[in-house]
């Protein structure tokens, strides 16, 4: 791994984004947008194209950097981020938006790949209770007996949510994980009593907070959040990519790491308004005010470079490695999960 002086880990993620996109992240298996028809193609996949997490993705493409770069990217979208993980390893697509904590886990089972551009120092995520259940759940170490929503088991929720109770003094076989996505199958759940809280993202939150749905129970949208339940920053939604696609294309990766630098800028210079009225209409779901605290309550978490936050990776070790048993018995070589190449150059 290429790494900065001024940095002694440095974990990057990036998103891609297209011209025109009318379906939301959770039709994601059947939504495809297209790029611009001009410029190098990449395809990428991503782990929920409508969670505020991801949302640098579609923010480059309207903004016009991908097409500035002369890329032409298709984006594709799962609701979750094994799924999008899982398209990568298969070889349909050329990266993933997803959970930087994926490449560790990838290492263990033997495939080399690598973030290349850190959007986030925090996970963005928030453990929400039902209103019903709020008086039961008041800590993680309430876990115990509790069904608790995650978006897919493997995804990056399943392994915070472990994380949280295994920390907490809660066995992971004393809790009941169901994957439940993100949006509406959320909600419903959540309202139906299916599950007790769960782990998601906004506009997620948001929504169930203006429905008065559940109440939150840790928030991980900033770096402090991070910090408290993590014990560190926690680098999160990145762009990662094989390794050997990266070795043999690293002039089209460094066009992606320059674009995606660019949104990140322009992010931390603009409010979240501006950044709402950048987004597609249908993501606000017809309620623009809400969409738009969504975004404001997410904000934090973001870089404004590029740069992960030292000691993030071993952050994210140290959170698998608690309940993981591959990650356990592996000897992770964390300077193989990213690289600084590119956000530098890109500098």
């Amino acid at each position: 791994m290429r790494k900065s002086a001024r940095y002694s880990t440095l974990a990057a993620a990036g998103l891609l984004a297209v011209s025109s996109l009318t379906a939301c992240a959770n039709d994601a298996a059947s939504t495809a947008s297209t790029g611009s028809g001009k410029g190098t193609k990449v395809k990428i996949m991503v782990g929920g194209l409508d969670k505020v997490i991801y949302l640098p993705a579609m923010l480059t493409q309207r903004l016009g950097y991908f097409d500035a770069e002369g890329l032409d990217v298709e984006l594709l979208t799962e609701p979750a981020g094994v799924q999008a993980e899982t398209a990568l390893v298969a070889g349909q697509v050329q990266g993933t938006v997803g959970f930087y904590d994926h490449t560790l886990d990838l290492q263990t089972k033997g495939k080399a790949v690598e973030s290349v551009v850190q959007f986030s120092r925090a996970p963005g995520e928030v453990e929400i209770v039902s209103t019903k259940a709020a008086g039961d759940i008041t800590s993680p170490k309430d876990f115990k007996g509790k069904k608790l929503g995650i978006t897919s088991l493997g995804s990056s929720t399943d392994f915070l949510t472990k994380y949280l109770a295994v920390k907490n003094g809660v066995k992971v076989s004393d809790f009941s994980p169901v994957a439940v996505g993100a949006g509406a199958t959320f909600i419903s759940a959540l309202q139906q009593g299916s599950i007790d809280g769960g782990m998601t993202t906004d506009p997620t939150v948001a929504t169930i907070l203006d429905k008065k749905a559940g109440k939150v129970l840790l928030d991980m949208r900033t770096p402090e959040g991070s910090q408290k339940a993590l014990g560190g920053p926690y680098p999160s939604s990145s762009l990662y990519m094989q390794t050997d696609w990266v070795n043999g294309h690293k002039d089209t990766v460094q066009k992606l790491v320059n674009a995606f630098v660019k949104t990140l800028k322009w992010m931390s210079t603009h409010s979240a308004a501006e950044i709402a009225a950048k987004m597609p209409a249908d993501y606000s779901q017809g309620d623009k005010a809400l969409y738009t605290q969504s975004i404001k309550s997410t904000l934090p978490m973001f870089t404004d470079d590029g740069v992960m936050p030292e000691n993030g990776p071993e952050t994210v070790e140290k959170v698998l490695k608690a309940f993981n048993t591959n990650i356990q018995n592996a000897d992770v070589d964390l300077s193989k999960t990213y690289t600084t190449e590119f956000v530098e150059a890109a500098k």
